[in-house]
């Protein structure tokens, strides 16, 4: 990492030193697993995935990278974090799927490989970062004309407060404690803002919510908590 990187180090070094847990499905990480597969279904609503380039910005651990070329999609997963991506490295080796991962930050990328992608993905990465906007903006740099760019974050309301903090890391411990500050949350008014200074133009949204009874995640119309956007880069 550079000065100029648009990172927080105690973040890095929070997921990092996770980092060999990250593909245990019933560990620490296991609300990742869980939702990964509503992520992929979202994903494939809106764009095909074989045979396209794709770029999987703050992968990780490469959970949602290996996911993306399982469908077939030439995949590279970026992060900054050394020790999720050697782990993403060694789970690709046995798991068979062939993923690239590189550590550089999406704005490195952006200036050095500029609309070379048919759809980029930034999940849960944006209110982990000092200035989320220049994300935002670098992932429109990558990716095509005509391409799409995915991102999920969580809603500042007092709601996701209440449940994707106090519930999921305190009461439920669904994911470690401490992964989110309220303060980074990012409503989707504000990440529409981001985008459009960016060149581009929104194609939906989605929630994703929880059933306590079932202990199981589905995609629904409530962006009050956790929210995708799918956008588009014109033509």
């Amino acid at each position: 990492m550079t000065s100029s990187d648009n990172v927080h180090a105690h973040e890095i070094h929070k997921f990092g030193s996770q980092a060999a847990r990250w593909w245990d499905p019933d560990g620490e990480f296991k609300t990742l697993h869980a939702v990964n597969p509503l992520r992929l279904q979202y994903i494939q609503r809106h764009a095909s995935l074989s045979g396209q380039k794709v770029v999987d910005v703050g992968c990780g651990g490469g959970i949602l990278s290996e996911a993306l070329a399982r469908q077939g999609a030439d995949t590279l997963g970026i992060d900054l974090a050394e020790e999720l991506l050697d782990i993403a490295d060694l789970h690709g080796l046995e798991s068979g799927v062939q993923v690239g991962y590189r550590k550089i930050s999406v704005e490195a990328l952006a200036a050095e490989q500029p609309g070379c992608f048919d759809l980029v993905t930034c999940m849960e990465m944006l209110e982990h970062v000092p200035n989320p906007e220049s994300v935002v903006r670098a992932c429109a740099t990558l990716v095509k004309p005509g391409g799409v760019v995915f991102f999920s974050t969580l809603n500042k309301t007092l709601k996701a407060y209440l449940l994707a903090i106090v519930a999921a890391e305190y009461v439920l411990r669904m994911i470690p404690k401490g992964t989110h500050e309220y303060d980074t949350f990012i409503p989707p008014a504000q990440l529409g803002t981001y985008a459009r200074h960016a060149g581009l133009e929104l194609q939906g949204m989605a929630g994703i919510g929880y059933n306590p009874l079932t202990r199981g995640f589905f995609l629904c119309d409530d962006v009050s908590i956790n929210y995708l956007a799918v956008f588009r880069k014109p033509q």
